[in-house]
């Protein structure tokens, strides 16, 4: 016989949505086992938003200040330059919550600060280097998944299986859930250059002809985001090292001097883009929620509060039932249907500026400043409006409805 392990539900993947469900679950007294497949939550190259909406719902918990004092940076208010031109697209300063601002700070930070609050709570078990490899099938209805960890096989039993583990979800497969792929034109290099304590301290973007590159604030460094034509790096790459680092300063003027830091390949990282949904969410005993459901565009860096805002509403939908038991097909499907409006707003938006502002500058444009982005110089009201739909989001979760 194989070593087992029950548990009320089994969340399957630790990032923010799944740690977030787990903790949230087990506060309401929910036997929750969480399993994240490495060892720690060290990885680059994540997103490192937190954005208005998760740190309104942190200040609901409790956790707020806790969470404040972890190092980060406040960004009040989003800018661009284009053609020479730099215009604020949103300013936060006038949202109704009580941080109006994003913070920037590592993910692994983030999820660390999750899985200490929920090693305060006994129905929270979170499981690294446990990698769920496949589903468990019972009577049609997923009862379960197969793990290996450090020990060897594992067979965890739940009532319910949430998929949570990113959008190449091995559990989404399995069940044979029908993922639509939107199309994205771009993928994203990313990389670390020297700041300094001159530079802006807003999050800025760069177009120039052919070229789009976002600064993030993290302190001592930039982390940069140069957007690229999809499948496109083997192009860059063969053009060599000096051509990249001058694209990098024609695009930011404000690089020059820094970029010899990028001295080989290795310093550069491929983020493959994808915007993607399913178009069912559940089957019986199985949830999938966060970029298992969705894979999100970086375009405002929302991907990782979408995320938490599934994971609310899915703990505020699911305890319930989980306490007697099993939740049916019906409770699963109120999930989606929940966030399937939030989400598919989110996605209209972001190819919406995939088609009009991204794919035209990556073609040879980015000469001219578009007009909302003239609009928004002329009238800084309008700044409040970028400012709800990327600090907010159309739908923002409560622990409460």
């Amino acid at each position: 016989m194989g070593r087992e392990l029950t548990t009320r539900c089994c969340v399957v993947g630790g990032g923010p949505a799944g740690m977030m469900l787990g903790v949230l679950l087990a506060r309401s007294g929910i036997d929750t086992v969480v399993l994240e497949k490495h060892a720690d939550f060290l990885r680059d190259f994540r997103g490192d938003t937190i954005h208005p909406s998760t740190l309104e719902l942190l200040s609901e918990l409790g956790w707020l200040e806790d969470f404040l004092r972890l190092p980060h940076q406040a960004i009040r208010e989003i800018g661009v330059e284009i053609a020479g031109t730099r215009v604020t697209l949103a300013d936060f300063s006038h949202l109704p919550v009580r941080c109006r601002f994003i913070a920037l700070l590592p993910q692994w930070d983030f999820l660390d600060f999750l899985a200490d609050r929920g090693a305060t709570l006994p129905a929270f078990r979170l499981r690294q280097q446990a990698e769920a490899t496949n589903l468990v099938m019972e009577a049609g209805r997923v009862a379960g998944v197969q793990v290996e960890d450090a020990d060897g096989p594992l067979t965890v039993r739940a009532d319910l299986v949430v998929a949570a583990d990113g959008r190449h979800s091995r559990l989404r497969a399995a069940a044979g859930l029908v993922v639509r792929d939107l199309g994205a034109p771009m993928d994203v290099l990313w990389m670390k250059l020297p700041r300094r304590s001159s530079d802006p301290e807003a999050v800025l973007g760069y177009a120039a002809a052919g070229h789009l590159l976002v600064l993030l604030n993290r302190g001592d460094y930039w982390q940069c985001a140069f957007v690229i034509r999809k499948g496109g790096f083997e192009t860059v790459r063969e053009a060599g090292l000096k051509h990249f680092r001058a694209a990098l300063m024609r695009t930011a003027p404000l690089l020059a001097g820094r970029t010899g830091v990028l001295d080989n390949w290795d310093a550069v990282k491929v983020l493959t883009v994808s915007v993607d949904r399913l178009e069912r969410w559940c089957r019986p005993g199985l949830l999938c929620i966060g970029d298992a459901a969705h894979a999100m565009s970086p375009i405002g860096g929302v991907g990782i509060n979408l995320a938490i805002q599934d994971a609310v509403a899915a703990a505020r939908i699911l305890a319930p039932a989980l306490r007697s038991g099993a939740p049916d097909i019906a409770t699963l499907r109120r999930v989606q249907h929940r966030r399937s409006w939030p989400t598919r707003a989110t996605q209209r938006l972001q190819i919406l500026a995939q088609d009009r502002i991204i794919r035209p500058v990556l073609a040879g444009g980015g000469g001219k400043l578009p007009l909302p982005f003239r609009l928004l110089s002329r009238f800084p009201a309008l700044r409040r409006i970028p400012a709800r739909l990327l600090g907010m989001g159309f739908r923002p979760e409560h622990l409460e409805a």
